[in-house]
């Protein structure tokens, strides 16, 4: 059996925190961490502190100033080709092989703050994204195994908001987001490890707002980082699926506003 850790994060500027990371690698000890919004070109990455932490194994995907996702690993493993899921070809996705194991990391449109597709395009832009992105799942074998993460920008259940109700006319939250959501899970038969660790009624969240002095007091936080298993994947998988939030991160100095997550599982 081989053992895959993987973890992910939207670490929002990873010059800017770099030490942060390596701290974070140095006692989750994941295999695998897939980082988005790097804010960086593929040449400004800080390879040469991830190869020092032991993860010499580096996949970039860059944008001057904006957007980017990274994924760094202890072990090889074979890029793929981008997903194209992005009608404007901003640096929001790339995928690997490793050990047999397709893996997808998304940095999905936020989708700006209004929840129209007519008047908003970036709304507008994220709902296409998820929708090119289900076409794929539903055509896709569903017997390759293919895990799913990154910042996938919704919360898609009641208990993954602080207020399901205020949240309702919010983007990340709204029935339209949601909706999309669930046609993307259905279509890839998608399992959520998180919400078999943390069941229902339970609130769990990854992101909180930089408005709030402290976040755990006012506790506003959403649920828009994912880690996802195709029924390929699962039915390789010995065992349990760990599923962590390791939401004390969120308290370190200048953090940034998600928190890392992370699974672990053999196959």
């Amino acid at each position: 059996m081989t053992k895959l850790s993987l973890a992910t994060w939207n670490i929002n500027s990873v010059r800017l925190r770099i030490d942060q990371v390596v701290r974070f690698l140095s006692e989750a000890q994941p295999d695998i961490l897939c980082l988005q919004e790097i804010k960086c070109q593929e040449n400004e990455f800080p390879r040469k502190a991830f190869v020092e932490a032991g993860y010499p194994h580096i996949h970039i995907m860059g944008q001057k100033g904006w957007h980017g996702v990274a994924l760094v690993s202890k072990r090889p493993f074979e890029a793929g080709d981008v997903p194209p899921f992005c009608r404007r070809g901003e640096a929001r996705a790339q995928s690997i092989v490793i050990d047999g194991v397709e893996i997808w990391n998304f940095y999905i449109p936020a989708g700006g703050d209004v929840p129209d597709r007519d008047t908003n395009d970036k709304f507008d832009h994220k709902l296409e994204f998820y929708e090119r992105l289900s076409d794929s799942l539903h055509r896709r074998d569903k017997d390759r195994p293919l895990l799913i993460c990154g910042d996938l920008n919704i919360a898609p259940g009641e208990f993954d908001v602080w207020s399901h109700r205020q949240m309702l006319r919010v983007v990340s939250h709204t029935p339209a987001e949601i909706a999309a959501f669930g046609t993307f899970m259905a279509a890839g038969q998608l399992h959520d490890p998180f919400r078999v660790a943390y069941p229902d009624p339970q609130k769990l969240f990854t992101w909180w707002s930089y408005r709030a002095a402290d976040f755990r007091k006012s506790n506003r936080g959403l649920r828009l980082d994912h880690v996802l298993l195709n029924p390929g994947l699962m039915n390789q998988i010995k065992g349990v699926v760990v599923a962590k939030v390791h939401d004390t991160v969120r308290e370190w100095d200048r953090p940034s506003d998600h928190a890392p997550i992370q699974v672990t599982f053999e196959i």
